[in-house]
């Protein structure tokens, strides 16, 4: 095979796993296409909730012997709920595997690949490793950090505000932007705001893009768990589970009444200046989740950002200015140095329905 072939399915395979993101955490969204004499004789990805794995559904009552079959992560090695897709794919006699990027799970890491060298299965990777590891990123981080890769999306005006003076912040971007946010919710495993935005904005926080079923998780992360229990959040819980993260010294009036209504809580230390966020996402990753969306607001942005658990930026710039007296999209930050910040670097830059989306990544 040449490297063009391999990459044209690996780029198959990738996108297959893409599909599912958000939906099998704790698992990665793996994706697998199995080729033989140039024709696809299956094609999978990681099922909702994680399982089956993507090599055993693509293996599944087809004849693989002799043929190559491209992952978009290295197969694994262990036996958990499941037999390790790597004996699958020996059992199966294939003639090659070819990956995308490999496992840092310390119960795969080279393990799975040499596996299948040891039965004789030719072995080629990583193929289109960058692209690879930008699909399993929330898997990554939560295997090397131990939290889940967050996403921090802002929706501004020109002037980085994301509401008027009197807390006006509907509509600032316009529906195109809008709908591209419901499919980025629907990618991830969580959707999180703080407490502000919650009380302000009364959002449902779900995702509603057309076709698909799958609901995030929706976080909400307030101190003392004062936000209301009659609007929008509870409304949608039953379809839509909804998890606190609260302080310390939330009332246990509030924490019964809260449960009561079907949400989960999370305890956090708590400080003056809120909660401790790394602590939060650390409590967040032991409970599986990977990916994370959070939608602000400017306190809870300042907080993730002192922090340093921003992992990638996505603005939606309008084309509008609502002055200084408006409400910032990132709170105070107490920042002596530049060098004391975040560095992020441009991954895409694009016009939406009269609005910029503008994305970036964190260089570390």
């Amino acid at each position: 095979m040449t490297l063009a072939t391999d990459e044209r399915w690996m780029r198959l395979a990738i996108s297959l796993g893409a599909q599912r993101l958000g939906q099998t955490w704790p698992n990665p969204a793996v994706g697998c296409v199995i080729v033989k004499d140039g024709r696809v004789l299956a094609r999978a990805a990681t099922a909702p909730g994680g399982r089956p794995h993507a090599e055993t559904q693509a293996l599944d009552g087809i004849n693989a012997k002799g043929s190559t079959v491209y992952v978009s992560l290295e197969p694994c090695a262990h036996t958990g709920k499941t037999p390790p897709c790597a004996q699958a794919l020996i059992d199966a006699r294939v003639a090659r595997v070819v990956y995308g990027m490999r496992d840092p799970d310390c119960r795969v890491d080279g393990k799975g690949t040499s596996m299948l060298s040891a039965a004789g299965i030719a072995v080629t990777g990583p193929v289109l490793e960058k692209q690879a590891l930008a699909a399993n990123q929330g898997f990554i981080t939560a295997i090397t950090k131990g939290r889940p890769a967050l996403t921090l999306k802002l929706a501004t005006s020109f002037d980085g505000r994301i509401a008027t003076a009197s807390g006006q912040s509907q509509w600032i971007t316009g529906p195109n932007a809008r709908r591209a946010v419901h499919m980025m919710r629907a990618n991830h495993d969580a959707i999180m705001v703080g407490a502000g935005t919650a009380r302000a904005d009364d959002p449902t926080l779900t995702q509603r893009v057309g076709g698909i079923a799958h609901q995030p998780i929706r976080v909400i992360c307030t101190s003392d768990l004062n936000i209301p229990m009659d609007g929008a959040l509870v409304g949608a819980i039953k379809h839509a589970p909804l998890w606190l993260i609260h302080g310390q010294d939330a009332k246990a009036s509030a924490r019964d009444a809260w449960l009561q209504k079907g949400a989960k809580l999370i305890q956090v230390p708590s400080s003056p200046n809120g909660l401790d966020m790394t602590v939060a996402m650390q409590k967040l990753c032991e409970k599986g989740i990977t990916r994370v969306f959070c939608e602000g607001g400017g306190q809870l942005a300042a907080g993730l950002l002192k922090a340093k658990l921003v992992d990638r930026l996505v603005g939606f710039t309008a084309g509008m200015a609502l002055g200084g007296d408006g409400r910032a999209c990132v709170g105070a930050l107490n920042l002596d140095a530049i060098d004391e910040t975040q560095a992020f670097q441009l991954e895409n830059l694009r016009e939406i329905g009269g609005d910029i989306l503008h994305i970036w990544q964190c260089d570390c």
